[in-house]
């Protein structure tokens, strides 16, 4: 039975991102359709089903872990001190007397047992794209939770500049929003303007300009998701309004680049076939994607560990940005989008011929990712 209350114990930490330990929980346990309780006096423990301490930071994942796993489950650091637990019952007063006091390997209440965070939780997040263990830090000092949390909050498998050029800019930046209150709406807003903004430059010519506005539009679409994560402001609306930005605006860029060129005098004279080879490969692509996933339950870039790599320069925007920039960088932004036509045709074979491989290697049992394997 899952559980419907939480109780939260211990003085609070250091706020993170603007939001202190206890108040994350609260956030946690709201997200997860929970209800706080406040026992008092006599009654330890209330009618809880999970009690947790509040002077730890504790990773999304192993929350909702926590509150659907069986009543029993005591969740320990590496200590063996109890931190959380999943009660029922009698256990309930005992299982709040341990955590309230519990120092390193505490004997447990009988028929409760411990369990660590990469038990509970597994060590591969699906939604995140990693293998990872679950967060779970003392909340003591405030910039070293800050960023274990925005490393928890960042997916594994995607694109090199995401994965490995924004990430030390993008922390400064989430925090500054987190503290500022700026909400990752107003982000992805502000980066939907930008998208515009580089659409119009590309059009009349004005590349390397462009190329900053595109790039600077990149970088807020990694925030925005980096902040709606760490303080635990994801909503339905958030979500597609982000992706739908992703998800629609590369094909205008190359259509506003085409146009450019020819506003520019280095018009590709080749009857569109350029822009209309990279938009239906894009769009191809996409399609190959979702087939992947209703062929085999998983996306296609984390089937084998050649796929994630893949991921990382696969044309896809950002990838292609990049050969759009060095292509401008040296005076040829005409033989960039050629470039990027090609590009997408090769990206797209590649990944059918990956279907048909995961259709062969389906026929001696079902597939996995490499992210899931121990």
């Amino acid at each position: 039975m899952t559980a419907s209350k939480v109780l939260i114990v211990r003085p609070d930490g250091p706020a993170a991102f603007g939001m202190t330990p206890a108040r994350r929980l609260e956030r946690l346990a709201a997200r997860a359709g929970l209800t706080i309780i406040d026992a008092a006096g006599t009654d330890r423990a209330g009618d809880a089903d999970v009690i947790i301490r509040a002077d730890q930071v504790y990773g999304a994942s192993l929350f909702n872990a926590l509150v659907e796993t069986a009543p029993g489950a005591v969740l320990v650091d590496g200590t063996g001190r109890a931190l959380a637990a999943r009660v029922d019952g009698a256990s309930r007063d005992r299982a709040a007397a341990l955590l309230d006091t519990a120092t390193p390997g505490s004997d447990l209440p009988e028929g409760m047992v411990a369990i660590d965070a990469a038990t509970l939780a597994g060590r591969h997040n699906i939604h995140l794209r990693k293998k990872l263990v679950p967060l779970l830090i003392p909340a003591t000092d405030r910039r070293a939770v800050e960023k274990a949390l925005f490393d928890d909050s960042y997916k594994g498998v995607t694109d090199l500049v995401t994965k490995h050029v924004w990430p030390p800019l993008a922390l400064p930046a989430t925090r500054w929003c987190a503290r500022q209150g700026i909400t990752p709406n107003q982000v992805t807003l502000a980066s939907a303007v930008l998208v515009g903004v580089a659409f119009w430059l590309f059009w009349i010519g004005q590349f390397g300009l462009g190329i900053v506005a595109a790039w600077a539009m990149t970088f807020l679409d990694t925030v925005d998701g980096k902040l709606a994560r760490v303080t635990l402001q994801s909503s339905p609306f958030g979500n597609i309004f982000d992706h739908g930005i992703d998800l629609i605006h590369p094909p205008f860029w190359y259509w506003a680049w085409a146009v450019g060129l020819a506003a520019s005098g280095t018009a590709l004279d080749d009857g569109g076939w350029t822009l209309g080879v990279i938009v239906a490969g894009y769009i191809l692509q996409r399609g190959e994607e979702a087939l992947f996933l209703h062929l085999f339950g998983m996306q296609i870039h984390i089937w084998r560990r050649f796929d994630s790599l893949f991921r990382q320069i696969t044309a896809r925007r950002n990838p292609n940005m990049l050969i759009l920039m060095v292509a401008t960088t040296l005076g040829a932004p005409r033989e960039g989008l050629i470039a990027v036509a090609v590009w997408t045709v090769l990206c797209f074979l590649i990944h059918l011929a990956r279907i048909g491989q995961a259709l062969a290697a389906r026929r001696t049992g079902p597939l996995s990712s490499w992210l899931a394997e121990a």
